[in-house]
This record gives C-alpha cells, sequence and structure tokens, in this order.
C-alpha cells in the first residue's frame, strides 16, 4: 500500500506563532486574509471552463493580491466538487502560494479519534496548509488531533456570519459560542486555536473578546456580506493585531463575468488594495505599525 501524498509546499514557519503573524501584519500593514471560492457560474469566461479554468482563475488571483494578503482561505467544497482533478488542481494551487502567507484549508472537518487525526493529516501533511477550519460540536476529541500538529492553526467554529446561527450558537442561558470559546481554552494545544467569528455580527466581538482576549478571530463576511473593516476593528483587535478580515467575493468577481483576465487581476488588486488600506488606518490608530 503507497504511503499518503505529502505536500510539496514548505510551511509558513514564522506564522507559526501569534507573534509571528502579528510580525508578518505589521511588515504588510494588512490583516487580509482573500478567501478563495472559485464558482464556475463566476469565473470569467477569459480564465476558460472546468477545473483548469478555476486553477487558472485561483492563481491569477493570488499573485494579484500576494503584496497585501497575509492569508489565503481556499474553500475546499469549490475544489472537491470536481473529484480528484479538483483536488489536485487545489493541491497545485496551495503550492503556488508564497510560504510566507497563511495558507486556511476551508473544510469544516468535524470528527473524532483516528478520524479526525486522518483528516488533520490531510489538510496539514497532505495538502500543506498552515490552518484548518474544524466543526467543534463534537468536543474535545474531535479538536485535540488537530491542535496536536505542532505549528498548524486549528479555527474552530465559534460565532458564524450565516442567518442560520440563531438555531444553535445562541442556544442558552450562556451561549453555546461563549462555551465553545471558553472550553475549547482549556484542551491540549489550545495555543495553536483560532476561532471564526463573522463580521456580521460586529457588536457580538466585544463577548468574544470576554472570553479569549489573546486569540486571533479569523473574520468573514467583510465586502459582499456587508460587514466593514472599521467595525471589526473596533471591537475585536487587540494588542497583537488578533485579527485574520477574510474578502472572498468582493475581491474575486470584482471586474465581472466579461472582464478579461488582466482586468480581473486588476480589479481584484485594487478592492484588496482598499481593504488593506482600511486595516492599516485601524493599525496606526491602535499604535500597532
Amino acid at each position: 500500500m503507497s504511503a499518503p501524498r505529502l505536500s510539496r509546499r514548505s510551511p509558513a514557519i514564522a506564522l507559526q506563532t501569534p507573534e509571528g503573524l502579528f510580525s508578518a501584519i505589521h511588515a504588510k500593514g494588512s490583516y487580509l486574509c482573500v478567501g478563495l471560492d472559485p464558482d464556475p457560474a463566476k469565473i470569467p469566461a477569459s480564465f476558460g471552463a472546468g477545473v483548469e479554468g478555476m486553477e487558472t482563475f485561483c492563481l491569477a488571483m493570488v499573485q494579484a493580491t500576494q503584496h497585501v494578503a497575509v492569508a489565503y482561505k481556499p474553500n475546499l467544497a469549490f475544489f472537491e466538487q470536481y473529484g480528484a482533478s479538483g483536488w489536485a488542481a487545489l493541491e497545485r494551487v496551495v503550492e503556488q502560494i508564497p510560504s510566507d502567507v497563511l495558507v486556511i484549508a476551508d473544510a469544516k472537518r468535524g470528527d473524532i479519534g483516528n478520524t479526525a487525526t486522518r483528516y488533520a493529516r490531510a489538510m496539514f501533511e497532505g495538502l500543506g496548509a498552515d490552518a484548518v477550519t474544524v466543526a467543534p460540536y463534537m468536543g474535545r476529541d474531535s479538536i485535540e488531533p488537530f491542535t496536536a500538529f505542532e505549528g498548524r492553526w486549528t479555527i474552530l467554529l465559534a460565532l458564524t456570519s450565516n442567518p442560520g446561527a440563531e438555531d444553535f450558537e445562541f442556544h442558552g442561558d450562556r451561549p453555546l459560542y461563549r462555551e465553545v470559546l471558553r472550553k475549547s481554552q482549556t484542551f491540549h494545544g489550545a495555543q495553536r486555536l483560532m476561532f471564526v467569528v463573522g463580521a456580521t455580527r460586529p457588536a457580538m466581538l466585544k463577548q468574544v473578546r470576554e472570553e479569549a482576549p489573546h486569540a486571533f478571530l479569523l473574520v468573514p463576511g467583510v465586502g459582499a456580506q456587508g460587514g466593514t473593516v472599521e467595525d471589526v476593528a473596533q471591537h475585536g483587535m487587540n494588542d497583537q493585531c488578533g485579527l485574520l478580515v477574510n474578502s472572498s467575493r468582493g475581491i474575486l468577481y470584482a471586474a465581472g463575468p466579461d472582464a478579461t483576465q488582466e482586468e480581473s487581476q486588476a480589479a481584484a488588486a485594487n478592492v484588496a488594495e482598499d481593504l488593506a488600506a482600511q486595516m492599516r488606518a485601524t493599525l496606526e490608530a491602535k499604535g500597532l505599525v
């Protein structure tokens, strides 16, 4: 039986600690995470169709934004829908992302024991990701197989930006999301945890920071979903920034479906640079750059 595949990508060693991640944020004056959600219905025709077009598009977006991005977050579902060829394309995209930029596998995995360990190996060793999103509903033994990996981040879903978050995350006198934040920080390897907190709920970031004052937060929902950098920074920034703010659709599809490849890259760069400028302003206001 052949051994599991190992990625050729070198891990982002400098970004494996909060201090290292803050140094990268300080150097670029940005805490931008670019989400790679290659929707076939939205990718401009100039990039081609199918898996090849998706791969070309993602690589073009990385090239256009890497000067201001400190992280990329490929959404695995967009690649997995194509089966083995889609996964191979994902591997090639990840291997082209510079090793001084964090790669977050947006997988939202959740299982226990040996299964969770295999998921972690697939993300960290096989794909070469520096971080992975994990669904924490099954508790400690679904999380610690991920946090056991030295130098890799585990990002738990805590307070998400979707309307359905009301169904479970706010349940109880002490809301479930607060219990996820509190309890998970007692687990083995908790120093390697981040948390997903949606930008569409900026006022709730105060409660999040009460539970996790020092943790990094991955904040989706800026741009197309209506969240703003200023609101997120006001309520969520700590003394090491502590934020990775994600934008996906607002950057990727800024030029529209009829754009050339060059127009798509230019439009993506413009949006990313504008977000980065807003981020720099919030960092300057806090005296962090």
